[in-house]
């Protein structure tokens, strides 16, 4: 396994870029430590593909290095950099057997047959293809060509990176909760390095343990699964991650609070002074307390809407001319009448042209 280093890279199809928008990625000086596992979380055409592509050898970079070990691989081919990579459909030889399958890439490099064999036996149980080692390969569903492809990027220990293309495209949803699950354990017992893309924020969460948010060719935030949902540094993230994602209200400032159509609203105390910029709050629906009206820090609110999801309620509510979210407890009464909300500093977010300030 390798740690995995970008020097100020970037990239952009434009013969002479000068503006942000050419890169389809912007550059990124960063470090990607050995034996952790990296989601590229993001929209099509937010760069996450680019940068995988840059990785592993398919594309050169416009600029900048990409280092694999402090060994600069960025002219290198993928055969060079020792990788191994899994994509979106299945890449596997019908006419041999799944045994011969995750055999070939340990065989293709001289590997002694009785390691060949253990190794093969380990994916095989790892990934539930132990009772189809027999079989040939045109003979599986789609899911389990999957399972074989996957088990062939997984078979080789000694690569320095495995990277996966959105791989459970293709498999259906109860297969794929299984094959996520399968992979973090595969993860925690080999610390295999490895790096998966997807435009699914529950595959992004539940494999990784840093995801890299992408949006218009940029890396607004890499951060663990928490940091994402409890700090977002840019309100893209805030808004692509969580299901409501988060809440966000244009506003001004005032000396130690933000008005919301003119309703005053307080700053945590990190909050900068004005300086100019498109300033907005946020705060995500899990943190913002829906109450009675009256209660000590309480602003007055319309109830539109309640949806019941079985494991908690989802509150709609009018504060000025703005829809906000609440989520709320099972247990929990909603006023019909009086209902209010609260907005704890320590939740409340606030950005400046997009990026965290407060």
């Amino acid at each position: 396994m390798a740690t995995i280093q970008f020097d100020n890279l970037g990239h952009s199809y434009h013969p002479h870029p000068t503006r942000p928008e050419d890169y389809a990625l912007r550059r990124l000086s960063q470090e990607w430590e050995d034996g952790k596992a990296y989601a590229l979380l993001g929209p099509s055409g937010c760069g996450k593909s680019t940068l995988l592509n840059i990785i592993s050898g398919l594309l050169v970079p416009s600029e900048g290095r990409v280092l694999f070990d402090g060994l600069d691989v960025t002219r290198c081919t993928p055969e060079e950099r020792n990788i191994a990579q899994v994509f979106q459909f299945p890449v596997i030889y019908d006419t041999m057997t799944v045994y011969e399958n995750l055999a070939f890439p340990l065989r293709n490099r001289k590997v002694p047959e009785a390691d060949v064999d253990r190794r093969v036996r380990q994916v095989a149980e790892a990934l539930d293809l132990t009772a189809d080692l027999k079989k040939r390969a045109q003979r599986l569903t789609p899911d389990a060509k999957q399972k074989i492809s996957m088990g062939r990027g997984l078979v080789r220990s000694d690569v320095a990176a495995i990277l996966f293309d959105e791989p459970l495209t293709v498999i259906d949803p109860h297969t794929k909760w299984i094959l996520r699950r399968k992979l973090r354990q595969i993860h925690e017992e080999y610390r295999l390095t490895m790096i998966y893309v997807t435009h699914d924020q529950v595959e992004a969460l539940t494999f990784a343990d840093k995801v890299a948010v992408m949006y218009e060719g940029a890396m607004v935030q890499l951060g663990t699964p928490q940091e994402l949902f409890e700090n977002p540094l840019h309100t893209f993230v805030g808004y692509f991650i969580g299901s409501p994602g988060i809440n966000l209200m244009p506003c001004t400032l005032g000396n130690d609070h933000a008005l919301v159509d003119g309703i005053p609203i307080p700053l945590p105390d990190r909050a900068v002074p004005a300086v100019g910029g498109k300033f907005e709050l946020g705060i995500r629906p899990e943190f913002l307390e829906l109450t009675r009206s009256g209660s000590a820090g309480s602003i007055p609110v319309q109830v539109t809407g309640v949806d019941d999801l079985g494991t908690s309620k989802l509150a709609t509510v009018r504060l000025g001319s703005h829809t906000l979210k609440a989520r709320l407890s099972e247990e929990q009464e909603i006023p019909a009448l009086d209902a209010a909300i609260r907005f704890p500093t320590r939740w409340t977010k606030l950005y400046r042209d997009s990026h965290l300030v407060g």
